[in-house]
This record gives C-alpha cells, sequence and structure tokens, in this order.
C-alpha cells in the first residue's frame, strides 16, 4: 500500500542490509486500531542479530527517525507505526484525484499480451445462464490484465464444430423449415436439437444419419456448408446482443472451424517427436512420464478424425505464434480440469518452451433457483431472459425510488445488467452458487446495485454542492475519514492481489467493503457543512466516486451517477 512507503523507508534506514522487498513482505496490520497503522514483527531478526525479538524491536525503535510519524512504539516483538493520518490523507486523496480512472494502474506487465480464450458458446444454441461465467470472469481477467500493465487479447473459441451440426443439419432437413427458421433462428434451431435427441432414443440409427452429416460437412459438401454457415451467421447476431448488453467486445471469433486446416501441423510435431502411439486402432500420447495420474491424451479417434485435443493443440500454437503471449488463460469451468492437465503435459512434452505459460482458469457452477440447467434436455435459463427480468426488477426500483429519473430505461438496463455480472463475481471463482433473481437486482445488502447506488450517492453530493474539489490544502484527520483512506490506499495492491490470484471477486469484495465503509461515513458526517473542512470532505467523496467506479469497471459493471 502507498501509505506503507514511509515505513519501508524509515526501516530500511535501520537496517541496511534487509531489501526493500523483503521489509514490504513482512509488514503486517495490526490486529486492533489502538496498536498502529501499520507492524514490522522482529522475529526473523532473532537469528541474525543473536537476540530476543523484544529487545530487537525496543533498540530499532530507538534509531528509529518517527518525524513523519504520529509514534512508533515497540509492542513485544513488533515494531507499531501510528502515521500521520493528516499528511497520509491529503497524499491519498491528491494522488487518486490526480489520478482518477487510472488510480491503481502499474505497468507490471510492460505491455506484453495475454490471450483470454472465454465465453465459447456453441452455435446453433442460444447462450444460456450456463455461458455467463465464462464471459464475465474472462471479460474481468482481461480488465484487470489491462490494469497491471498487459494487453489483453480475448478470443471467443466458438464451439461451431462437430458432430452435433450433422445432427442439426439432418434434423432440419427432415422435419425443419426456412421459414421457421429465419422467424426465430436459433430458438428453432435449439428445438430441432432436443427433438433430434429424444427421437434418437428410441431409434438411435438417427446418430449415424448425423455423423454421416458432419462427415459431409467435414469433406467440404456445398449444400452442407452452407447450412453450417447459416447457423454460425444467425447464432454469431445473437450473441452480439447479449455481449452489447453486457458491455463485451472480443478481439477474435475464431472457433473450432478455423483450425480445420491447422491440425496437420500438431500430428507432424508429435510424430517427429515419437510420442504418438496405436492404441486399439486411436492414436494417442502416453501421458505418464509427466504425470503418472494423467490418462493417454487422445490425438485421432480409430476412423482417423482428429479430436477436442488435436484442436486444442493446433490452437495453443497458432495463439503464441499469433499474439506472442505471456500467457494463455483458459476461463473454462472445472469439470475440464484433465483435459487442461494433458493439453499442458503434451505441450511439454514437446519441449515447447512456454506450455507453463498456459493455465486453466476452472470456475464453479452455477444453478438456478436450485436446479442444474442442461441444453439437451431443453431444462435451459436463456441468459437473455434473464436480463430482461433484471432489467424489469431494477427499473421497478428506480421508479419507487427517483420516479423523476432521466433515461431511466437505460439507467435500468445498466443495473440490471450490472447486478448480474456483480453477483456471479463477487463469488469466490471456485465456488458453486446458486441464482436467485430477486436477490441479486436489490439495492441493499451484498449486490451490485448497492454498489452503483453507493456510486450516484457520491454523485450526488458532488452535484448538490456546485463546486470544484480542490486537492489541497486537505487537513483531515478523524476517524471515520481514516477508514475511508485505508481502504482507498488498499485499492493499488488490491488490484494487484486480483490479477495475481485470477480471481475478480477480491475486486467485488473490495468495492462492497468501500461502499459500506462510504455509508457509515455519510449517515454520520456532515458534509455540506459550511466550515474549513467542507473542501477535505467533498475531496474524500470524489476520491471514493472514483474508486468505486474504476472498480466496477474491472469487473465490467456501469457506474451510472444517477439512481
Amino acid at each position: 500500500m502507498a501509505e506503507n512507503q514511509a515505513v519501508i523507508t524509515a526501516l530500511q534506514a535501520v537496517l541496511p542490509d534487509m531489501q526493500e522487498a523483503d521489509i514490504a513482505s513482512k509488514l503486517e496490520a495490526p490486529k486492533k486500531h489502538s496498536m498502529g497503522d501499520v507492524a514490522f514483527p522482529t522475529f526473523t531478526l532473532a537469528k541474525t542479530l543473536k537476540k530476543a525479538p523484544q529487545m530487537i524491536a525496543s533498540e530499532l525503535v530507538e534509531k528509529i527517525d518517527q518525524s513523519a510519524f504520529e509514534k512508533v512504539v515497540a509492542t513485544g516483538p513488533y515494531i507499531n507505526f501510528f502515521l500521520d493520518k493528516k499528511q497520509v490523507t491529503a497524499d491519498t486523496l491528491k494522488a487518486v484525484l490526480a489520478a482518477g480512472q487510472n488510480y491503481g494502474q502499474n505497468d507490471d506487465g510492460k505491455g506484453a499480451n495475454i490471450a483470454l480464450d472465454m465465453s465459447s458458446p456453441n452455435i446453433a444454441k442460444p447462450m444460456s445462464m450456463g455461458h455467463l461465467r465464462s464471459t464475465v470472469i474472462g471479460n474481468a481477467l482481461a480488465n484487470l490484465s489491462a490494469k497491471n500493465g498487459y494487453n489483453p487479447v480475448k478470443i471467443n473459441h466458438l464451439g461451431d464444430w462437430g458432430t452435433q451440426f450433422g445432427k442439426l443439419i439432418y434434423a432440419y432437413k427432415t422435419w425443419g423449415s426456412e421459414a421457421e427458421v429465419k422467424a426465430d433462428p436459433i430458438a428453432t434451431l435449439l428445438k430441432y436439437y432436443v427433438e433430434f435427441h429424444d427421437k434418437a432414443k428410441e431409434n438411435p440409427a438417427l446418430d449415424d444419419e448425423g455423423r454421416a452429416w458432419f462427415k459431409k460437412l467435414e469433406d467440404g459438401d456445398p449444400e452442407a456448408h452452407k447450412l453450417w454457415a447459416w447457423f454460425r451467421e444467425e447464432s454469431l447476431k445473437e450473441f452480439t446482443e447479449i455481449y452489447d448488453r453486457l458491455g463485451i467486445t472480443f478481439d477474435s471469433y475464431n472457433g473450432e472451424a478455423f483450425y480445420n486446416d491447422k491440425m496437420d501441423r500438431v500430428v507432424k510435431a508429435l510424430e517427429d517427436k515419437n510420442l504418438l502411439e496405436e492404441s486399439q486402432g486411436a492414436q494417442i500420447v502416453d501421458l505418464s512420464k509427466v504425470n503418472e495420474n494423467l490418462t493417454p491424451a487422445m490425438i485421432k479417434r480409430t476412423d482417423g478424425a482428429t479430436l477436442y485435443m488435436t484442436r486444442d493443440l493446433a490452437a495453443a500454437m497458432y495463439r503464441k505464434d499469433t499474439y506472442d503471449f505471456a500467457k494463455s488463460l483458459y476461463v473454462v469451468g472445472g469439470e475440464q480440469r484433465e483435459h487442461f492437465q494433458q493439453l499442458k503435459a503434451v505441450l511439454s512434452l514437446l519441449d515447447l518452451p512456454w506450455a507453463d505459460d498456459v493455465e486453466h482458469i476452472p470456475f464453479g457452477l452455477i444453478t438456478f433457483n436450485g436446479k442444474k440447467m442442461s441444453t439437451r434436455k431443453g431444462d435451459v435459463v436463456l441468459l437473455k431472459d434473464v436480463l430482461d427480468d433484471a432489467h424489469e426488477l431494477a427499473l421497478k426500483q428506480i421508479e419507487e425510488k427517483n420516479p423523476s429519473l432521466a433515461d431511466k430505461d437505460q439507467v435500468a438496463e445498466e443495473v440490471g445488467a450490472g447486478a448480474v455480472v456483480f453477483h456471479d463475481l463477487m463469488n469466490d471463482r471456485t465456488n458453486n452458487f446458486d441464482f436467485k433473481i430477486e436477490e441479486v437486482v436489490r439495492f441493499e445488502g451484498d449486490t451490485g446495485p448497492y454498489v452503483q447506488y453507493t456510486n450516484a450517492r457520491a454523485q450526488s453530493i458532488l452535484r448538490k454542492a456546485g463546486v470544484e474539489v480542490d486537492a489541497k490544502n486537505i487537513t483531515l484527520d478523524d476517524a471515520a475519514t481514516w477508514d475511508i483512506i485505508t481502504a482507498l490506499n488498499a485499492f493499488p495492491e488490491t488490484v494487484r492481489r486480483a490479477f495475481l490470484n485470477r480471481e475478480p471477486s477480491v475486486i467485488a469484495k473490495y468495492a462492497l467493503g468501500l461502499a459500506r465503509t462510504f455509508n457509515k461515513y455519510y449517515a454520520n458526517s456532515k458534509i455540506l457543512a459550511d466550515d474549513a473542512n467542507k473542501n477535505g470532505r467533498l475531496a474524500l467523496v470524489a476520491a471514493v466516486s472514483e474508486t468505486l467506479t474504476a472498480s466496477l469497471s474491472l469487473l465490467g459493471v456501469k457506474a451510472p451517477k444517477e439512481m
């Protein structure tokens, strides 16, 4: 944290043999406010200095230059620093207001590319709640990458190839109609897909028909390819509407089909390294040398067709060639953990130096009102419907709280969509959670709308003040202010930690904490009172608004100025 720099400087002056980073890593927050703001434990110095930690702490306190602090005291084996609250407050507010939306930005990544494989819905099927997690977690990690000095490359690896398209083509040709598809493309195609599976249960021969049509598609049959391209185009139109509502864009829509002509390179590389083995007619790579618990990676089926693994290996190589990534993140559900372990193992057996830069970012399942969702059975909760319902619930609350609000519908869209996104991201990434929309779109409690409403409240105070905030001559030092300053100072390190842990919930929880701290301050302070500290209080409000807006932006959530 920024305020720790004074502590680090003071300690380094009396511990010249310790590196700045080593001192910084040992700093702690005392358990109680009354014990100070920053603590330095001396246990690790006992061995080198050959003294008891309590004695080391006492002796160092005598040597430390205390001019930059309220006081520095030894408490047992700890050196406790009480910061100069007026100075830290003034410096912090000045830094936040000068940086604006760049507050918390760092240059750790030095512009290196980070590839993110995310969202990846299957064409000819609507986007369901099952696609939400990969989409919003991937987008938040892309935003965090940029905030940490990297250049994110967002890749929507569309599910646009495979036997299911043969089944869909058969279903369309057998009982579908062009007019019906054109009237409502994706819902109709989903209906055909579900109907195919229902009929295949009674007549397993239909699966052979589906496979035959996919073989035609693979072989470049003009009719099969024309239908596939049509299904893909219609799907992308509908997907784009959803992505627009979520405020998400992509740098690439190269899906599975894109790699059809890029898999020979994979097979050749494996052959050159003598890694391919035959097993029951299929071509596999034995991974036991890398990890004895891993099952073999299937590269080619008995009929010679390539598999997901072959395609993902081709995609990994293409992305390294194209983007020269520092990291390649796959934001895919936890149930695919073994697949990505296999992928990394094969890359390492190929002696590719960047194999360790490939990371699977798993996440838990989302249930809807306690139930799992399945496309094949038709039990699907459409993401569009959830966003529509969230919009309506947000609009209803806005009309109750602020009926004269201009652009009510636009604000309701930002609040509704933001509520859905925030709820997903405030949960630890690997946890399963249940989604109940009435709880998600509330203006109180641990919700996105609560954070948005807090920011809108801060903006309302600034509008009422009607003056330009001056970041100079700030002399605030009360306890309520200090709680906010401590939170604001934590933001840059929180940004770094969220990215390093690949954990957007760190930011969501931070935003909730800052919002709660500010609302407590708001309830107990006369912010607009005309006295010497009015400008300082307004600077505090403006800094909170900047930081809440930046936090929400990292999560992919809008921050309306009025609600």
